[in-house]
């Protein structure tokens, strides 16, 4: 099945996943991450990377600094809900509650995972009017 346009290759989202956690940075600090024992062929793959998210909309390039710093212009969050949304589009005809169910089902979350949830359910009942997305 093809990958929705928007959507990010693995090797996409860990680049991703370094500048959420690094914060802007430059080429060379994410190929030195990424690819501790990498040559120029790992910096080029980074490059290309960086180039693929910039046009996707995901990552921008300050030019106003040499070397060029790199910053993810999406956050951690809207890409799960956007990977989510996805996915139950997918498998569930667009619904979201097969998926959260099952989540929540699941042996891996914690009791506080829990009452964390149960908090977020009792703030949206509160405020119907706050934004759901």
């Amino acid at each position: 099945m093809p990958r929705a346009p928007k959507d990010v290759t693995e090797a996409e989202l860990a680049v991703l996943q370094q500048l959420w956690d690094q914060g802007p940075v430059t080429i060379r600090t994410l190929t030195d991450t990424l690819y501790p024992d990498g040559g120029g062929s790992e910096y080029a793959t980074v490059q290309k990377l960086l180039e693929r998210l910039n046009k996707k909309g995901y990552v921008e390039r300050n030019r106003e600094t040499w070397p060029h710093h790199f910053t993810a212009t999406v956050g951690r969050d809207e890409l799960i809900g956007r990977r989510l949304q996805t996915t139950a589009d997918q498998l569930c005809e667009g619904a979201l509650q097969p998926l959260l169910t099952t989540l929540v089902k699941s042996d891996r979350l914690s009791a506080q995972d829990r009452n964390s949830l149960r908090s977020l359910l009792d703030e949206l009942d509160k405020d119907p009017k706050q934004k759901r997305s």
